[in-house]
């Protein structure tokens, strides 16, 4: 299980069918029912339309509201709930969705300020990390899982996603150790090209 930094998961716009996709990502994990998932979902972030935002504001009575920005009363996992944004970045308005553990009381407000600084960057850019989250957020559950016994026994349960290369045994490879050619292959053609930016 990896730490759990605010990070922005998906480049540009989820459509309903991934904002939902997106909202367990990580359901196919070996360890769902045995482990404590708050640190892999708390500080995923991405962009949502406005008509969904506003769904899900409809959806069920919000946990809490304040300016700008309102909790779901569902729990995701332990104290880890979804956080829903109304925020300006460069004179638009723009709306988000991310996951913030409500046991720091300054989480929303953390990630609200991240989201911005991050998209207000004047160069658009996508750092590793960014581009590693995105290619897994995107590639259907048939294409991506997690390490199994084809693997040593240390990387078990970690990330994997299909590469198929010539004399392969299988054609699962970890996430994490793609080559910078092999993400560009899995990016989406107006992505590959993008500048890589540092992370903060």
């Amino acid at each position: 299980m990896t730490s759990s930094p605010i990070r922005k998961i998906y480049q540009g716009i989820a459509d309903r069918r991934q904002m939902f996709r997106m909202f367990d990502r990580h359901a196919q994990r070996p360890s769902r029912f045995e482990d404590d998932a708050a640190p892999l979902y708390r500080g995923e972030w991405f962009e949502v339309s406005q008509a969904d935002h506003n769904y899900m504001f409809e959806l069920l009575p919000p946990l809490w509201m304040r300016y700008g920005m309102f909790a779901m009363r569902e729990f995701l996992t332990g104290n880890v709930t979804s956080v829903f944004f109304t925020l300006r970045v460069d004179d638009r308005i723009r709306y988000f969705h991310g996951y913030c553990d409500l046991n720091d009381r300054r989480s929303p407000d953390l990630m609200r300020d991240i989201i911005v600084e991050r998209e207000s960057r004047p160069v658009r850019a996508m750092t590793r990390e960014e581009r590693i989250e995105h290619i897994w957020s995107s590639t259907h559950d048939d294409y991506r899982g997690y390490a199994d016994w084809r693997f040593p026994i240390t990387l078990r349960g970690k990330r994997v996603v299909i590469v198929y290369l010539s004399g392969q045994a299988h054609p699962f490879k970890l996430l994490d150790q793609l080559t910078d050619d092999e993400v560009a292959s899995k990016l989406p053609v107006h992505l590959r090209h993008l500048p890589h930016a540092i992370a903060a």
